[in-house]
């Protein structure tokens, strides 16, 4: 691990901490990085932990007093919160990070970030489904990652949003009992306006 974060420090970009469950886990990273600053004579980059277990989540509000911003990682997040092995032939399909239990621990996680005064973003299969966007800004989230191709037409559904309507479907979305009926609403709500 310590030749990685060397090789990260001297690239000067944040780093990401994967798996994380325990605030201790990052602030012994952190002692490793600022330990290979002083040596490598860099500035120490952002350190941010990836949010991606259903413990994560709940301790989101102790993880997010080390961590310099936090990234939800929906894909793992999702396959451990409905216990659904994402690489199961029959099972796999059933897997949908819209379902409110996914939701309800994204809506905490962002919580937690804004109120220490940090930012939260999704990545994942999630942050790149534009069903999902008005879901996922209306909870609170502050970027999504995505890979290129997805940009434009993401980019084209924001555009077409109001953030008081996002955060009336994220409270409706929560209380809802299934994703096939998170993504009826979201539907519903494209049918109406656009894109």
């Amino acid at each position: 691990m310590r030749t990685q974060l060397r090789a990260a420090v001297r690239a000067g970009s944040a780093i990401m901490l994967p798996m994380i469950v325990a605030r201790e886990e990052i602030a012994a990273v952190r002692a490793v990085v600022r330990e290979l600053c002083k040596e490598l004579r860099r500035p120490e980059p952002p350190l941010g932990a990836m949010i991606e277990t259903p413990s994560a989540a709940l301790l989101a509000d102790q993880l997010v007093q080390e961590a310099d911003f936090l990234s939800i990682g929906t894909n793992d997040l999702t396959q451990y919160t409905l216990a659904i092995d994402r690489g199961h032939r029959r099972l796999g399909a059933q897997l949908d990070a819209l379902h409110p239990a996914v939701l309800r621990l994204i809506a905490r996680t962002a919580e937690a970030a804004h109120k220490a005064g940090k930012k939260v973003a999704v990545c994942g299969g999630l942050a790149a489904d534009p069903s999902a966007a008005p879901v996922l800004i209306g909870l609170g989230i502050d970027e999504l990652s995505v890979p290129p191709p997805a940009i434009p037409n993401l980019k084209a559904v924001i555009r077409a949003l109001h953030i008081g309507e996002c955060r009336a479907i994220a409270r409706n979305a929560l209380n809802l009992e299934s994703a096939p009926a998170v993504r009826a609403l979201t539907r519903t709500r494209f049918k109406e306006t656009g894109p």
